[in-house]
């Protein structure tokens, strides 16, 4: 039995290295590539930073980059707001009202996102808008609220009604009492689901593809674009992405940390 026991310890330590492997060595592969001196792509050949100074030489790459930002931050912080607005109004309507919202909010999340696009584009086409950055940042906006919806409904579900009417006994104004005692008890869930929302925007391609026009495009549109030649200038923009989620996430993870240890020196 412990031989076996041991086995299977050494089985899924292995499974799970390999597993690791295979997530992360196309990003590691993609940055030490991003530094090569040449222009292939199999082929290593120095270290170079030739590939960042065509990246940040080139305006097109930059005015994607310069989009790809605005838009994702634009629509995360917008739905953001509606989506926790949304979320605390639901979780004090019926249960029926609530129940037949939320299976609604799920349509946008379960649909296919070439239904999505191809839906956007007609009621775009059928307004007569003009494509561009608007439709484009309306369109990550629709798609990101749902995800934000869903990540804070849990939480809501979890919280004692009893302390908003106590804040209202108390006389705190009902937008008081949303934002004083509501809001910090899912502090947590808004901010993951803002992070999701982010990254949807970040990478979107098939929606923003089916919304844009007007010579405004985002990275994963332009990465398309670039992919049916050789550029290794793609090497050097992923790279820059991977840095930013990265640095993102660090943020997300460590200033909640520091901010516990502080007040907890302060105490």
């Amino acid at each position: 039995m412990q031989k076996q026991s041991k086995f299977w310890s050494i089985f899924s330590k292995v499974m799970m290295g390999l597993a690791l492997l295979f997530f992360y060595l196309p990003i590691l592969y993609i940055i030490i590539f991003s530094f090569n001196g040449a222009r292939s792509l199999t082929r290593l050949d120095g270290f170079s930073l030739r590939w960042y100074e065509e990246m940040f030489s080139d305006p097109v790459m930059m005015s994607s980059i310069g989009y790809t930002i605005l838009i994702a931050v634009i629509a995360t912080a917008v739905s953001t707001v509606l989506g926790t607005i949304t979320a605390i109004g639901l979780s004090k309507c019926g249960k029926v009202l609530r129940t037949s919202v939320e299976r609604v909010n799920e349509l946008p999340v379960m649909n296919p996102d070439i239904v999505t696009g191809i839906s956007l584009l007609m009621l775009f086409s059928a307004l007569a808008v003009s494509k561009g950055f608007v439709t484009m940042l309306l369109a990550h906006i629709m798609f990101c609220t749902p995800f934000v919806i869903l990540s804070i409904m849990p939480k809501l579900r979890t919280l004692d009604p009893n302390l908003t009417d106590a804040a209202l006994d108390l006389g705190a104004t009902p937008f008081q009492a949303m934002v004083k005692v509501i809001i910090p008890q899912i502090k947590p869930s808004i901010i993951a689901g803002a992070l999701i929302a982010f990254t949807m925007s970040f990478d979107d391609f098939v929606i923003s593809y089916f919304v844009t026009g007007n010579g405004v495009q985002n990275i994963s549109i332009l990465v398309y674009t670039m992919s049916k030649r050789i550029n290794p200038s793609i090497n050097a923009l992923s790279t820059l992405v991977i840095v930013i989620i990265t640095l993102s996430l660090i943020a997300v993870n460590i200033i909640p940390l520091v901010k516990r240890k502080a007040f907890g020196k302060d105490k």
